[in-house]
């Protein structure tokens, strides 16, 4: 999405554009780092309660892991959305651009909620086996995206590249979180199903942190820097 974001804005919408989402880059990583960790987690504790034939834990696993993440990214848009002027604006980003990174970066919060809850979706279907539904997900969402940013960059710019990004993730977060719930109505299982665990969630954060830890360092290194 950013690489897209970056090609077609920088092209179409001018120097300032490109500059706007470079001065963000760092940011989206941390944010990608804590989707990316949010997959590793659900996707390590589903596939053990799969391989272990617990079928009560898997659905509790994944129920716990959306409600959870999904609290979760609301707090992190919220919160994101509060801060995203001042925090660029300590990054020193350059004035001439600021306004442009403030607009792409707050609609990219919004849609973090999106974002979150698709890499679950996509951890979930790799727990339980299947490669190619994430995938076929990934490829449409990819290309609808580079077709949505060359048509809405000319005429909103900035924001257009980030609204066609926003709009793609939406529907493929929906779309593999309801495949997600149409797969699970076929395990069935005899014993009673908690919607929320906090067993299970504590060892959902022991697989998820160290994920988010390792691929966020990184990113707050080039921040401080």
């Amino acid at each position: 999405y950013t690489l897209a974001d970056t090609v077609i804005a920088g092209k179409f919408a001018g120097r300032s554009a490109l500059a706007a989402i470079g001065a963000s880059t760092a940011i989206v990583n941390i944010l990608m780092a804590i989707a990316l960790g949010a997959n590793a987690g659900c996707a390590g504790l589903v596939s053990r309660c799969f391989g272990a034939k617990e079928n009560a834990k898997v659905k509790s696993s994944v129920y716990t892991g959306l409600i959870a993440f999904g609290a979760f990214s609301v707090l992190l848009m919220t919160a994101g959305l509060a801060s995203c002027a001042p925090i660029l604006r300590a990054l020193k980003t350059p004035s001439n651009v600021l306004d442009a990174s403030v607009v792409y970066l707050n609609i990219y919060y919004m849609g973090l909620p999106f974002l979150i809850l698709y890499n679950l979706g996509t951890g979930i279907f790799s727990a339980l086996g299947d490669s190619r539904t994430p995938f076929y997900f990934l490829v449409f969402s990819s290309v609808t995206n580079v077709i949505l940013d060359y048509f809405m960059v000319r005429p909103w710019g900035i924001a257009g590249v980030a609204w066609a990004t926003f709009l793609c993730q939406g529907v493929s977060c929906v779309a593999a979180v309801a495949v997600v719930f149409v797969r699970f109505v076929r395990i069935r299982t005899d014993e009673p199903v908690r919607p929320f665990s906090g067993a299970l969630f504590r060892q959902f954060l022991v697989i998820a942190l160290p994920s988010v830890l390792q691929q966020s360092f990184v990113s707050v290194g080039n921040i401080f820097i």
